[in-house]
């Protein structure tokens, strides 16, 4: 009985000394895969603030081409405020004209 207890005694600290060496290969392993998702965290931060950079200076030239178009439909709506005058004017020379032929062609003139 004496020689399995001793037996599993020494197969028990095999296996903790297995168990150890697996716990410092996890860890250099997680140290390692840290420091290489830092690497590629840092690499695509670089990368995106290209990338915002680019989205930036396209959002001012987008901001400006606005501007403009924004001007085109002022000067638009100007120009449709004054042929709406121009029409209202029209409008109520053609209804005189009219009244004036109406009033000559039943004598009333």
């Amino acid at each position: 009985m004496e020689a399995r207890i001793a037996r599993l005694e020494s197969d028990v600290a095999h296996i903790r000394g297995d168990v150890a060496d697996l716990k410092t290969d996890v860890r250099s392993l997680r140290d390692r895969m840290d420091a290489r998702f830092d690497a590629v965290d840092a690499k695509f931060d670089g990368k995106f603030d290209a990338v915002y950079t680019k989205f930036d200076a396209m959002d001012a030239k987008f901001d400006g081409k606005l501007d403009g178009v924004n001007a085109r439909i002022d000067k638009l709506v100007d120009s449709l405020a004054s042929a709406k005058v121009w029409a209202l004017a029209l409008y109520i020379a053609l209804a005189g004209g009219l009244f004036g032929t109406l009033a000559r062609g039943f004598g009333w003139l």
